[in-house]
């Protein structure tokens, strides 16, 4: 039977669909990369009117606080220029492939974004609670998420769509184990760490770039669920994680966070052992230590659901002076599907609503955009819609050019030049793990994978397993009555 070509939209064959088009390797994407758009503009769209992902969620105000006063040798943000001042924050949480009556205690990563309200404008940190993610390339995402919703025919969950893509996506195999181990159902949204995932720019004062991670640290603790207690909250309280922050909050508990970050000279990334703008690695704290620079605290409820926590719009390419993108693919994909996604679910003056306005930049926000649906903000009054005028409209500045860099190299669809390190990681992350750790993560995957109807998948999935570690993988054999000779057969077919 003849394989159909895949096309874009408008019908045209496409030659690859896993790699976005760079310059260079790494390298940003080009906005000439209609496939790339084309599919995440049309993956934006696919649910009306809840998020794609991150449906259900809960959220809080508070404020962040600066401790270190070496940031600024690192950064020019003026939020973060002396020790004790605070920022205003808004912070929502979230299930990232849970709908929006699902249940908190599902086996899924957490969303962890924090909206700093500062007074150069709104800066959005949009990470998760896991320090890597499954894929790292953003024409891979629709493609992702859809095999964690329902299957197309059946409309149910599908262990086979589950698997098959994790499966033939062996970069997954770090994410993957984070997700089926212990902190795949954290206990609440208190009781978790929160990260960037993605590298970001922190450029200072002198013009003098660096390569930054986030971590944000409960004070609290990480607590979690087993596999069995989680699935029996799911039954009894469904809202468990949404409810504890909110009571907390009311009875004066403030859950709080020690912020740190992980700084990476500019001229490193481009000759350390891998890359380090692929966000499904984590840089070895040996090589970069955390340094603390803040701590996080929520100190006050929504008055309004909707109108705060539902409403909220984060994304990655909020930023102010100091904070800039890095080359991680994925990030640079965020940057345009976050804020898209936003205009098609809120309306292109999203920005208006009041849990979005940058209300401390100072002198407010002054720009040319005017109208579309639900201008509020005075439109911009009797002032000119265009620049340059000549009646003392808003200017640029150049002292807030960004970070000068080059780029060179090759225009192409692109895959990573790191393909055999994706079970070095995972494989490290498992050794770590005590023997309960290591009996509990063996029967999560197990009782997933159960439901596999195809062969093959199953052992192509339990093949990256055991390329990360065999006894994990002898583990998955034994808990699904597997022979491991076929897994060690199909691992040794599978690398020819």
């Amino acid at each position: 039977m003849t394989t159909p070509v895949l096309t874009t939209s408008n019908g045209a064959p496409v030659d690859n669909n896993l790699n976005s088009m760079s310059v260079g390797n790494p390298g940003p994407l080009l906005l000439q990369d209609f496939h790339l758009i084309d599919k995440l503009s049309h993956f934006d769209r696919e649910r009306i009117p809840e998020r794609v992902v991150h449906a259900k969620g809960a959220g809080a105000h508070g404020y962040f606080e600066v401790t270190n006063p070496d940031i600024p040798k690192w950064c020019r943000a003026k939020f973060l220029n002396k020790v004790g001042k605070r920022t205003p924050i808004f912070t929502r949480f979230s299930t990232v492939g849970g709908e929006k009556g699902s249940s908190d205690s599902e086996r899924d990563p957490r969303g962890f974004a924090v909206k700093f309200y500062t007074e150069e404008g709104n800066w959005d940190m949009v990470g998760n609670n896991t320090p890597v993610f499954f894929i790292r390339d953003p024409s891979k995402f629709p493609d992702f998420i859809h095999t964690q919703k329902r299957n197309p025919q059946t409309n149910c969950k599908d262990p086979n769509m589950f698997w098959d893509f994790l499966g033939l996506t062996p970069e997954s195999t770090h994410q993957v184990m984070i997700l089926f181990s212990d902190r795949g159902t954290p206990k609440s949204y208190r009781h978790m760490h929160g990260f960037s995932s993605h590298t970001l720019k922190m450029v200072n004062q002198q013009n003098k770039a660096s390569w930054v991670k986030f971590h944000f640290i409960s004070e609290t603790g990480i607590q979690n669920f087993t596999a069995e207690e989680a699935g029996k909250l799911s039954s009894t309280d469904p809202d468990s994680a949404t409810r504890d922050l909110f009571e907390s909050i009311s009875k004066g508990v403030e859950p709080a966070w020690k912020v740190s970050i992980q700084v990476m000279e500019h001229d490193d990334a481009f000759k350390y052992r891998f890359d380090p703008f692929d966000v499904t690695k984590v840089w070895p704290h040996k090589d970069y230590p955390l340094i603390p620079i803040g701590r996080m605290v929520l100190n006050r409820n929504p008055e309004n659901y909707f109108a705060e926590v539902e409403q909220a719009a984060f994304s990655p390419s909020h930023m102010v002076p100091g904070i800039e993108p890095s080359f991680d693919k994925m990030l640079q994909g965020r940057l345009f599907s976050y804020p898209d996604t936003h205009r098609h679910r809120l309306g292109v003056n999203y920005q208006q609503i009041p849990i979005n306005c940058p209300y401390a930049a100072r002198g407010g926000v002054k720009n040319y955009q005017r109208d579309g649906f639900m201008a509020v903000n005075g439109n911009g009054g009797k002032g000119p819609n265009y620049q340059p005028n000549s009646f003392n409209g808003p200017e640029p500045n150049p002292e807030f050019t960004q970070h000068k860099f080059e780029i060179s190299g090759v225009g192409a669809r692109q895959p990573y030049t790191h393909p055999n390190d994706d079970f070095i990681q995972p494989g490290n992350l498992y050794r770590l793990m005590d023997e309960g750790a290591k009996s509990r993560l063996a029967s999560n995957l197990v009782g997933h994978m159960q439901g596999v109807t195809v062969r093959e998948i199953l052992l192509r999935a339990v093949s990256n397993f055991y390329k990360a570690d065999k006894d994990l993988g002898a583990r998955l054999c034994k808990g699904l009555g597997i022979d491991v000779n076929d897994v060690v057969k199909f691992t040794t077919r599978s690398n020819l």
